[in-house]
């Protein structure tokens, strides 16, 4: 496949570059450990093969030529965001004692990261516009769209596993309560800010 390589570096790019997804993954390696990160980046990388699935489909046409789909996802990516922008912002510092850290259910750490990533319009775009630039409509459509799209979960999983690693090394400057209030007080400003951002965006 033609090109293959320069679509792995944009992959690599888009995913590496800050987002809702990425604060996620460094809020939960944080409060819950890295074992603690992985039901939330598992999630995030379903929800990407998801809403790849959905942009190849005529959902993902309505979205790019209906104003009325796209507004109705927009507001409610956004209103999930500014949502657990708030609850991360009101929660309890996570004391962190030495080697202890709190625990969460992994199932509610998949569904946090699956919902975020379905809840998001943007992404929806972005895998059109992928698409469109590096599939050959002439050739296997199925192959070549299975081929980008596990590449780019894959590159999910492995990028945010070493942003929960890192960030469990930042454990140590965050044991107090301070430290704790601070991770959740920034963590929620910034949800709240991505989801006004969201949806004060145009297309």
């Amino acid at each position: 496949m033609e090109n293959y390589m320069l679509f792995v570096l944009v992959a690599f790019v888009t995913i590496l570059s800050p987002g809702p997804g990425i604060l996620l993954t460094l809020t939960n390696a944080i409060r819950y450990g890295f074992s603690g990160a992985i039901g939330g980046i598992l999630g995030i990388a379903l929800g990407s093969f998801i809403v790849a699935g959905v942009s190849a489909t005529s959902l993902g046409v309505i979205l790019a030529t209906s104003t009325l789909a796209f507004s109705i996802m927009k507001y409610v990516g956004a209103a999930y965001l500014i949502y657990m922008g708030i609850k991360l912002w009101r929660s309890a510092p996570a004391m962190m004692h030495g080697d202890t850290v709190t625990t969460r259910s992994m199932s509610r750490q998949f569904v946090e990261g699956f919902t975020m990533q379905l809840t998001n319009p943007k992404a929806v775009f972005f895998f059109m516009s992928i698409f469109t630039q590096f599939i050959h409509f002439s050739g296997d459509y199925a192959q070549q769209f299975l081929l980008l799209v596990v590449t780019y979960s894959f590159l999910v999983v492995a990028i945010h596993f070493v942003y929960a690693y890192l960030a469990k090394t930042m454990r140590s400057w965050l044991s107090s309560e301070k430290g704790g209030r601070i991770i959740n007080r920034f963590g929620g400003g910034t949800f709240i800010c991505f989801g006004v951002g969201l949806a004060s965006a145009s297309r």
